[in-house]
């Protein structure tokens, strides 16, 4: 039951504050949804091995991708203490791949941020889109937190159960709910999982859970406006770190005793659904289970916006017969699915790596010329050479009818570009079509060799050997990982 709503009738400014004065009314129903979100974290058990399986392979590419973003500076001058003049006190949560050990909330916001920095973290895709691994920022800050200070004795494999869950509320609820099309961006999905899966992990309540989850909602949604042309920046990368430690705080408040709102998503006008959806409810098409995780795509050859990768994969098979008749280019011809139409096809200026990563055709440029993709060519030095944009301004890109319905299809869930190149002299080049990239399930025993192999080249080059080699070694140990403390984790992973 939620605490009482004090009386604005009351006759002193102490008595409203302390709601010593009670309205004759009935406690609220919490919206189904929130009970729902909170009796999935609180008692579902996952006997998914499958879904555990999949899990690690999740942990060891997510923690691979944020070591490798600390090469760049861009994503570092993020990290750390807020301040020049920390005033948080000795010990805290250790941030993968440094030497910080951070408040929870600031933790949270650094593992997000990095994870997420080069667009190669693990992929969903529906109506909605996201990255459930953004979510590991909250789950690792606060077992660790949790574990470390608490004395709560949480293992690797409580944090495998956490991801399995923080993947299942925001895929299920990307499945039929496309928050893009009226403008919002996919990490306030990331916030409500979080929030849900930090607050358990905290030891909160189910009561806590549904307080913290409607807070969670209450906070709307942040625009998309960071990740399209003319605004694209640096925010897209870190816009996930700031989602899941907004989840931290407010999980931490919720274990405090802070009030929830029992109907955030249904109250009329200023709830969210009117708010924001304009009165249309949220679809939640199946129960909370394993799904989401057992089907989630990795990000294994290209650090790109996922409906890309097979456009890249496309351009990379054509790049040998093509690569020395570059100058004679009539056009090239792409087809894609309504999303990628909608997200990364850009023409026009570029104006810095974040807008570079989501332009489908610069991708597919940097294909044709290099016959590779890295997070490299998206910076400066790259971007200056001329032959992008000559290549960028000969393509069409055409959404595909079929390739949008298979992209829908629960049973399907491709992500299929084709390219076609036209000469001066008439000539035309085969027809490229990739329909699953290598991340995809259906592909996934082609996937896990390849993952591993991204994971070792993520690791970093200047770091201990020893540790490089326990890395690897651990995690092709699913027992051994399973029952590691989460403090021994954490800590190994540091610089």
């Amino acid at each position: 039951m939620l605490g009482p709503n004090p009386d604005p009738l009351c006759r002193s400014t102490n008595d409203r504050r302390a709601g010593s004065c009670r309205l004759d009314q009935k406690p609220q129903t919490p919206d189904k949804l929130l009970t729902d979100i909170a009796d999935y974290v609180a008692d579902h058990q996952v006997d998914s091995e499958l879904a555990y399986n999949t899990a690690r392979w999740c942990l060891m590419d997510s923690i691979g991708c944020g070591l490798l973003a600390l090469r760049f500076p861009a994503c570092t001058k993020l990290m750390g203490p807020l301040t020049p003049h920390p005033t948080t006190p000795p010990g805290g949560v250790p941030v993968p791949g440094t030497n910080y050990r951070l408040d929870p909330v600031k933790a949270a916001f650094d593992i997000g941020c990095m994870i997420r920095w080069l667009d190669y973290n693990d992929t969903w895709l529906a109506a909605e889109w996201g990255h459930p691994s953004d979510n590991l920022g909250a789950l690792l800050a606060c077992s660790d937190y949790r574990c470390r200070y608490e004395d709560t004795p949480l293992v690797v494999r409580d944090v495998l159960t956490a991801m399995i869950k923080a993947y299942e509320i925001q895929g299920v609820l990307a499945l039929e709910n496309a928050f893009n099309q009226v403008g919002l961006d996919h990490v306030l999905l990331v916030r409500v999982a979080s929030t849900a899966v930090a607050t358990q992990l905290l030891g909160g309540s189910h009561q806590q859970t549904v307080h913290a989850v409607s807070n969670a909602w209450l906070d709307g949604g942040a625009l998309r406006a960071y990740r399209h042309k003319p605004n694209t920046g640096r925010r897209k990368s870190w816009a996930a770190g700031d989602a899941t430690s907004r989840a931290v705080r407010l999980a931490f408040m919720a274990r405090g005793g802070e009030m929830g709102y029992p109907t955030a998503l249904s109250a009329k006008t200023w709830g969210f659904c009117d708010a924001l959806l304009g009165g249309n409810q949220l679809s939640v098409s199946q129960p909370f289970s394993t799904y989401v995780m057992e089907n989630i795509l990795f990000k294994v050859s290209f650090p790109a916006e996922f409906h890309a990768q097979t456009a890249v994969e496309a351009a990379l098979k054509l790049h040998p017969t093509i690569r020395d008749r570059l100058g004679g280019i009539q056009k090239i011809k792409i087809e894609t699915q309504s999303a990628a139409v909608r997200i990364i096809d850009k023409t026009g200026a570029l104006h810095n790596p974040a807008d570079r990563d989501h332009c489908l055709q610069y991708m597919i440029a940097i294909g044709l010329l290099h016959g590779t993709l890295t997070a490299n060519h998206y910076e400066e030095e790259t971007a200056a050479d001329p032959r992008i944009d000559r290549l960028r301004q000969k393509m069409e890109v055409v959404e595909n009818p079929a390739y949008s319905r298979d992209y829908l299809d629960p049973d399907k869930r491709s992500i299929a570009n084709s390219i076609q190149i036209f000469f001066d002299d008439g000539t035309v080049s085969d027809l490229v079509s990739v329909e699953y990239p290598i991340g995809h399930q259906r592909r996934r025993d082609e996937c896990i060799p390849l993952l591993k192999m991204k994971f070792k080249s993520n690791l970093n080059p200047s770091g201990k050997d020893s540790q490089n080699k326990m890395l690897c070694s651990l995690f092709e140990d699913p027992q051994r990982l399973d029952e590691m403390p989460v403090t021994n984790f954490m800590n190994l992973l540091q610089a």
